[in-house]
Parts: structure tokens; C-alpha cells; sequence
């Protein structure tokens, strides 16, 4: 059923996805007989609470917002570029650029996992697998952005206005600010995405915002502060002359875009200072395709998105996230072949949570060795086997292999490229100024709540958190419908009754059926009304 049914004119909020949850950012405006989504995330780590559906079809979609290029704002994106969407996705030029590369990555990593699963299931005689989506629909996704300068005014429809401000989490990152007017009302609404920490390398701080009716603020650290900046080069310098002491390796997962290249702009100052009297000229391995493609991307033509301290050394001719003694690894042999060189190193390699990618295969290697350190850089979502290393466990399973963690385990505090509680606020206390409502997503369950709670009491404004599923009235400000606020039931760990395979097939069913309903997009108004028929005829027999 249609919710916002194309042509009606509606002012109305939809939250989908990182509602009560960290990642999956996805929210769908609906005003001016548009459809408007801002992100459209993929979700990282278990799923909390049940995510409603974009209750419109994906070519009824008229235009996307991206906030930024990160996975779990935009790794849907192509998923509903092969179901029909087919209008603009507005961004800044340097997400649209991060994205050309990011989203092709994960269609890489969509079409392996299928790969390798198909080979499992004609092994077992199991139906095959299909990916989430393809290189070709990565590749046509990316021909559907339109780059964005920040500060400047985008008219996307009548009565739709947006901008784009700088919010300092990732090259390129921004907020987005919509003047909608309708029925003669005009409000303005701000989308935070998310809100960078302060004095990071490379990009500049968060920008402040203009005052808005509406709100919608993420709240990753809306529970905690960072604490005094400390001096990272120097934390990192000790921990890396320390681990090279016992004649181990420094292991560091790091998201590939972002945190990657602002780690090598901490090492080449260390390096430049000599800091690491051992080894001084220790090599730094990046093992990440996306990685090695990002820096050639921060190298070229982005220093509009710099901060004053970078665009300083450019000036000098330095480049900033480049030294003596840095190697790349980008085919899966040059990965393999890191770990035959026995001399203490530094490894950067993606994901960042540990949950994919070739980092675990360098943790597969490093977390039983006592001599080496495992270095977290980011935040860890609970679920993820980063997190799940970060507190304590003593034994995890990598590739089917049960691995002893004797490595030390360590953080740099406060490294992180979101605001935290005082930096949220502050951003909320400017934007929020004489606002009707804030809106609290995209942080941990508890932690929407209690940010929401704390808004209210500190800044005399109404905030809620809402669930997926929720709908508000913007005219009215009131909620239409609440959204599911019943958790996810965890399978019990000790049971020893595994998955039906007929449920899971039936699953991989249901997910070949959104392409095919994707691929049908043209055809006759006849032909997909008896498709249409048949779907929903199968609906009613099966929902009991």
C-alpha cells in the first residue's frame, strides 16, 4: 500500500532506517507531490528493530540527498538504482567522487560474497545465491549524480529548495538545509548527516548551522564525551615504538575512506619528526583497492575541502598523507604476500569493524601474537567482531577457525570522526533555535532516547527519537504513526537447531523477486498489472 501516494501534496517525515540504530541512515520527505530521500544507507552489524520499507516504489523516487559517501549512508543506493529509480542524487562534488569509487567496491564485495556462497551451495545442492547488486547497477548508479558546491542554493523542484553546509566528518561530508514552501507555508528543515569531531587532519571543523523549523540530528556520541583532544601523534608513536620493541606488527582496522588517510597524515608527521627511534623508517602497509583509490582522490583536486593546516603544507609543495616507506597493496596477491615479510610493520586495512574485507585476514595473523598490537581508530557497532574484540573476548572465529586473542589490544581515544555530546549540542543549540521539533537518529537505541531527553532539557525544545515506521505531520508537527518499536528476536546461542534451509531459500526467493520486479520497469501498464495481480495473490494465500 501506498503511504504517499505520487501527486498529493503532503509535508510529511518518514524515518526508515538508523532510527534507534547506528547505521542504514535512510528518511523520506514527501512535500510538493515529491519523493524525497535523504540517504539510503546499508545496515552494518545486526539489525535492533525491524526497518519499515520505502513505502513508494523506487521509480516514483523523484530525488536523493547524500549526506556523504560513507557505505551506511549510501550502500542502497544502487540497489534502488535496479528497482526503477531514476532521478538525480544531489551531493557534493567530492561525495560524488568518493562514491564513483565506494559503491563500485561494494558491488565488488555484493558479487564475491554471491560467488563464493554459490560455490557452497552447489557443493550442498542449495539454491543459489544472487547479490544485493551488481557492478552494472554500481556503475549506473554513479551516472545519476549531480555534484554540489557547498553554500550555494539548488532549486530541485518547485517550492523545494536545498543547500549543502560542511559538517567535517569526511571529505566532502555535509548537512543538508531544505526550504520547502507549500500551501503558502514555507519551513525550513536541517538534516544534520553526520556531525565530524573538531580539530581532525585534513578537513575543516563542522560548519554552524542556520537556525530550522525541523531538526533531524544523528547521535552516535550523544551519550559520551571525547575528552580533552589528545596529542594522537604522540599516542600513536609510543604504541607503534612499543608493539616494534616485541618485534610484533601494528594492526589497525580503518575504514578506507576517511580514517585511512587521516592516519597517514599522523604517521608522515611522526616520521618527519622521527619519533620512532627503533625502526625509523618502518613500513606502512595499506591493503585496501578503495583505500589506494581514495588517496589518489584526496591528491587531486580537493583541496577546496581542506583544512587551513593542509592547504599550508600543499603550498610548500608537501603532500600531506605521503612518506618514505609507504607501500600499497591492491591485488590479492600483494595482500597475501604482507604477511611473509617478518619485519615489525604497520597494516592499514578496511572494514573498520572488522566484519569483511582483508582485515581479517591480517587479524587471522596478528591476534594470536602476543608481540603485536591491534589498533582501533573508530567507532565499533555493537554486533561487529571489532566490538566484540574491543571488549575482551578471548577467543573469536575467523574463516570457520577459532583464533585466541593474545595480541594487546588497543584504542586511540578520542580519534573519531563524529561530534560528540558537547559538539552535538552545540550543533542542535544553533539549528534548533526556536524550532518545533528535533528529530534524534542514528545512534544506539538507549542513546537516541537520553539525546533527545537531554536536548529537551537543555535547549527548551521538543525532541524526540523516532522508530522506523514513524510518520510526521510537518504542517502540524504531530506523529501519524509511530513507527515498531518491538526489538528483534537473537536467536539463542546455545540451541543447537540451525536455520531452516527452506526458510533461507525462501528468503533468497523474495530477494530474486525484487529484481525481477526492478527489470520489469517499462513494460506494459497490463503486463505489470498481472504482475502485480499474481504478487499479491500470493500475498493472500501466504499471510496466515
Amino acid at each position: 500500500m501506498k503511504i504517499f501516494p505520487k501527486g498529493i501534496d503532503y509535508m510529511k517525515l518518514m524515518f526508515l532506517g538508523a532510527a534507534h540504530e547506528v547505521t542504514g541512515s535512510c528518511t523520506l520527505l514527501t512535500a510538493c507531490g515529491k519523493n524525497i530521500l535523504i540517504d539510503c544507507g546499508m545496515e552494518q552489524g545486526p539489525d535492533t528493530f525491524l526497518n519499515s520499507d520505502i513505502p513508494v516504489a523506487p521509480g516514483e523516487i523523484d530525488c536523493i540527498l547524500l549526506t556523504h559517501a560513507h557505505i551506511d549512508h549510501s550502500g542502497k543506493l544502487p540497489l534502488l538504482c535496479a528497482q526503477g529509480f531514476d532521478g538525480p542524487i544531489y551531493s557534493t562534488k567530492a561525495t560524488s567522487k568518493l562514491c564513483s569509487i565506494m559503491l563500485l567496491d561494494s558491488a565488488h564485495i555484493q558479487e564475491f560474497e554471491a560467488e563464493w556462497r554459490n560455490r557452497k551451495a552447489k557443493r550442498a545442492g542449495s539454491h543459489p545465491y544472487v547479490p544485493l547488486y551488481t557492478t552494472e547497477d554500481a556503475q549506473n548508479c554513479i551516472t545519476k549524480f549531480v555534484g554540489c558546491d557547498y553554500g550555494k542554493s539548488y532549486e530541485i523542484a518547485d517550492g523545494i529548495s536545498v543547500s549543502f553546509m560542511d559538517a567535517g566528518h569526511l571529505l566532502g561530508s555535509s548537512s543538508v538545509i531544505f526550504s520547502v514552501t507549500e500551501n503558502g507555508k514555507t519551513e525550513k528543515l536541517i538534516f544534520s548527516g553526520d556531525i565530524g569531531n573538531v580539530d581532525r587532519p585534513l578537513i575543516r571543523d563542522p560548519g554552524t548551522p542556520p537556525a530550522a523549523d525541523y531538526l533531524v540530528i544523528e547521535s552516535t556520541y550523544g551519550d559520551r564525551l571525547h575528552g580533552e583532544r589528545p596529542d594522537y601523534v604522540d599516542q600513536l608513536s609510543k604504541i607503534l615504538e612499543e608493539t616494534f620493541a616485541r618485534g610484533g606488527n601494528v594492526v589497525i582496522p580503518s575504514f578506507a575512506v576517511g580514517r585511512t588517510q587521516e592516519l597517514l597524515y599522523i604517521i608522515r608527521e611522526i616520521k618527519e619528526r622521527g619519533l620512532v627511534k627503533s625502526i625509523p623508517n618502518f613500513t606502512v602497509y595499506v591493503d585496501s583497492p578503495l583505500a589506494v583509490e581514495t588517496i589518489h582522490i584526496y591528491g587531486n583536486d580537493m583541496t577546496e575541502y581542506y583544512d587551513d593546516e593542509t592547504l599550508e603544507l600543499v603550498k610548500k609543495g608537501v603532500n600531506p598523507i605521503y612518506f618514505d616507506g609507504l607501500k600499497v597493496a591492491v591485488t590479492s596477491d600483494e595482500s597475501r604476500m604482507i604477511n611473509d615479510d617478518k619485519n615489525p610493520k604497520v597494516i592499514l586495512s578496511a572494514s573498520g569493524m572488522c566484519e569483511a574485507g582483508r582485515i581479517r585476514h591480517h587479524l587471522k595473523h596478528n591476534l594470536w601474537r602476543a608481540e603485536s598490537t591491534i589498533l582501533f581508530v573508530g567507532y565499533q557497532a555493537v554486533g561487529t567482531l571489532g566490538r566484540a574484540i574491543v571488549e575482551g573476548e578471548k577467543q573469536v572465529k575467523l574463516f570457520g577457525e577459532p583464533i585466541e586473542v593474545k595480541a594487546h589490544i588497543e584504542q586511540l581515544a578520542g580519534i573519531s570522526g563524529h561530534a560528540d555530546k558537547n559538539g552535538l549540542l552545540k550543533y542542535a543549540a544553533a539549528a534548533a533555535k526556536g524550532a518545533k521539533k528535533v528529530f534524534v537518529n542514528h545512534g544506539n537505541d538507549l542513546v537516541t532516547t537520553e539525546f533527545a531527553k537531554t536536548i529537551s532539557e537543555t535547549l527548551g525544545v521538543e525532541a524526540v527519537a523516532p522508530y522506523s515506521g514513524s510518520i510526521y505531520d510537518l504542517e502540524s508537527g504531530l506523529c501519524l504513526a509511530k513507527g515498531n518499536s518491538t526489538y528483534i528476536e537473537k536467536p539463542n546461542k546455545k540451541s543447537n537447531f540451525a536455520a531452516s534451509p527452506s526458510f533461507e531459500r525462501l528468503t533468497e526467493a523474495s530477494k530474486k523477486l525484487q529484481l525481477v520486479i526492478g527489470r520489469n520497469r517499462g513494460g506494459t501498464n497490463k503486463d505489470l498489472a498481472k504482475f502485480a495481480d499474481q504478487i499479491l495473490a500470493l500475498c493472500e494465500k501466504w499471510d496466515r
